[in-house]
This record gives C-alpha cells, sequence and structure tokens, in this order.
C-alpha cells in the first residue's frame, strides 16, 4: 500500500514536517502564493493572522492542518480539493526510498 515510505527502522513513523511530501506541499502553496502576486504579508491579512503566520508555514516552522489548507487556498482563490488531488498526484509520483528487505515491514493478512 506504500506506507512502508513513512515508517522508520525502529516502527515508529517519520515526522512528516520533514519529508520530501511535506516539502512538495509547501512549494505549491509558496508558488500558488506568488502567482497571485500576493506577498506573505497580504495572505496573512486575508487569513486575519499575524504577518509571520504565514513565513512560518513556508518555511516548515509551522505545521499546516487540513483545515488551514482549505483556508490558505480559499484565500488564494484555489480550489482546495483540486490542489489537493494534484498533490497527492505528485506525491504518488516521487520515488520511493529503497528498504532492505530485512528491514521492510510486512502486514498480516
Amino acid at each position: 500500500m506504500g506506507f512502508e515510505r513513512y515508517v522508520n527502522y525502529g516502527g515508529s513513523m517519520t515526522e512528516s514536517i520533514h519529508s520530501p511530501e511535506y516539502r512538495l506541499v509547501l512549494a505549491k502553496l509558496i508558488a500558488m502564493r506568488q502567482e497571485t502576486g500576493m506577498t506573505q504579508r497580504d495572505l496573512a491579512k486575508i487569513l486575519k493572522r499575524e504577518n509571520s503566520f504565514v513565513w512560518r508555514i513556508e518555511t516548515g516552522k509551522r505545521r499546516l492542518d487540513v483545515v488551514e489548507f482549505y483556508w490558505v487556498c480559499k484565500a488564494l482563490r484555489k480550489n482546495a480539493a483540486v490542489v489537493y488531488r494534484k498533490i497527492i498526484h505528485e506525491i504518488s509520483a516521487m520515488p520511493k526510498p529503497a528498504l532492505s528487505q530485512k528491514k521492510k515491514i510486512s502486514r498480516r493478512k
């Protein structure tokens, strides 16, 4: 199913905020903001948040939850569902990290 890419060798999930997939999400959000001609400050004002809010999200200092993702997309006049599908499509196309057979986690049926 592909969940193996998120599991480290100790059996716990890695922090998604440091993953290549999350960096892709951030890059997409930055690109969308820049395409609209908005500054981080402009976006923060629309979201009624402090100026550093958008900066912290875009630099990975703050995790963006799914509701905030929706609000950011809406502020950028983008359909969040369409943006999400595009991101998932790109994540699905990313190369999977190689795991040795011995370290790969198996699922019981």
